[in-house]
């Protein structure tokens, strides 16, 4: 296999998105994005990574890889993380050995039409029970599962004793509320089973239990914007509504 794009290639490629599959199943496990000959670098790539020890079997087997380029031609690295992070949530990390979800996949990536809407409509909501913000910025993802999402909603989080008194907390991610949930009470980190694992060596965190709010309460607020309460710029993201703090 040439290793190498001769200078005239990589000034009509540009940007490009990337794929490698088995040669033998067709099997995509790996996408990327790059420019000049970024393509080729997995090949010889020294990290033990998952892939490249499946590129290893694969050259075990007197193979080589199946390299194939997706799309070319762009402009921009902006544009090419965009198209990486939109086939990846196409074809499912799960499935891939791509260490992490595409560039901004959390805004950008896999989504729901009504969840679109909401995001750039952001009609504002205002809350009238004692309840918690959580943000979720950093782990949420659009295709996440009813108990994902409670989970990472639910834990672990470094907070006073007002938390005895919130009735609901609502999972947001970028302003938005995704899910609002009836605590039932709060634990210490660790204390209750936890789909993300163990949470017992993050001492005075805290987790809650609860269920899914009633429909009358998830119908005022899923979808809505809650950003004039927790702001992005706010460092916390906890946020209390509606109670008097000690």
């Amino acid at each position: 296999m040439k290793e190498q794009f001769s200078k005239e290639v990589i000034n009509k490629l540009k940007y490009y998105v990337y794929i490698y599959s088995d040669p033998e199943t067709d099997e995509i496990f790996y996408v990327g994005k790059g420019i000049g000959n970024r393509v080729f670098y997995h090949l010889t790539d020294p990290e033990g990574t998952e892939k490249s020890r499946l590129i290893k079997r694969i050259h075990d087997r007197g193979k080589e890889p199946k390299i194939e380029i997706l799309t070319h031609g762009l402009e921009d690295e902006h544009t090419a993380l965009k198209v990486e992070a939109a086939i990846i949530d196409l074809i499912g990390k799960e499935k891939l050995t791509n260490r992490v979800r595409g560039w901004q996949s959390g805004v950008f990536g896999r989504v729901e039409v009504t969840q679109l809407i909401s995001h750039y409509e952001r009609e504002q909501v205002n809350i009238m029970e004692p309840a918690i913000l959580i943000r979720l910025n950093r782990i949420f993802r659009y295709d996440m599962t009813d108990i994902e999402l409670y989970d990472a909603t639910r834990s672990v989080w470094r907070i006073g004793k007002d938390r005895e008194k919130v009735q609901y907390a609502f999972a947001v991610f970028d302003g938005i509320v995704h899910e609002v949930y009836k605590v039932n009470g709060w634990y210490r980190a660790g204390s209750t089973f936890n789909t993300r694992g163990s949470f017992d060596y993050e001492t005075g965190r805290w987790e809650f239990v609860g269920q899914i709010a009633e429909e009358t309460i998830r119908s005022k607020y899923i979808r809505k914007s809650v950003e004039h309460y927790l702001p992005r710029s706010a460092q916390n993201p906890i946020r209390y509504v509606n109670i008097k703090e000690n």
